[in-house]
């Protein structure tokens, strides 16, 4: 990776932040002609292992996930708590709000981050199967970068989403 690289590779992921999570799967589905959601209600985030804005974190949402050929699609419905979910509603309203990258060293992308003034907004770890970190594009006119680390379990449960989707 060159030196002014903080992680490198195919960008894995396109996700919106939505008021209304039904409504982005119908258009999303029939604007890409896809034929299946998989749609986790209540989500919840906890303060022992998210973080927003550098303290700890306790919020939930409504996720959709779903795929255009490889690339994976997010739709994210905010219903409880304080996040970076529903600071872009307030901020943009809904829209495009993040690319995912998955970096092969994950700590590595985040401290390369974080040495080149980048600051991570959100980060968490969901029960050690996805660690995920939200980079601050905002003074480039980018909402956000994810990095994300995705153990093999969370593996399997996307390929399968894939499968459904197509």
């Amino acid at each position: 990776m060159d030196s002014s690289s903080v992680a490198r590779g195919p960008v894995t992921q396109i996700a919106w932040v939505v008021a209304d999570i039904a409504a982005g799967e119908k258009f999303l589905g029939t604007m890409l002609g896809i034929r299946a959601w998989t749609r986790m209600p209540d989500i919840r985030f906890g303060p022992e292992n998210t973080s927003y804005r550098g303290e700890p974190a306790d919020f939930t949402a409504h996720i959709s996930l779903s795929y255009s050929g490889d690339t994976q699609l997010e739709l994210i419905q905010p219903v409880a708590g304080r996040s970076i979910y529903t600071e872009f509603l307030e901020r943009s309203g809904p829209g495009l709000h993040h690319i995912c990258l998955e970096p092969e060293d994950f700590d590595r992308a985040v401290e390369d981050a974080a040495a080149q003034g980048i600051s991570v907004v959100q980060r968490g770890d969901m029960g050690g199967q996805m660690r995920f970190a939200y980079l601050d594009g905002a003074a480039a006119g980018v909402p956000y970068v994810e990095l994300a680390e995705i153990g093999p379990n969370m593996r399997r449960f996307f390929e399968q989403i894939k499968k459904d989707a197509q």
